[in-house]
């Protein structure tokens, strides 16, 4: 099982789970269609957008485990 880190990109993440979108929407990254998005870190996003980018990587690798 593939386990998530916060310097892995979004479009990293979305290829790996494109169901792990959800996970980034409801924690308020509505931009993830976005171009630029799919070539920044997780925690880069996190930082622009104020959240803990440990507490989004422990989300997603709980669905991921699931």
């Amino acid at each position: 099982m593939a386990k998530v880190t916060k310097d892995m990109l979004i479009g990293q993440l979305l290829a790996l789970n494109p169901n792990i979108a959800a996970i980034l929407m409801r924690a308020g990254m509505h931009c993830i269609g976005c171009p630029s998005s799919q070539m920044e870190s997780l925690e880069e996003a996190a930082m622009v957008h104020g959240m803990d980018a440990d507490i989004l990587v422990q989300q997603i690798n709980d669905f991921l485990a699931e």
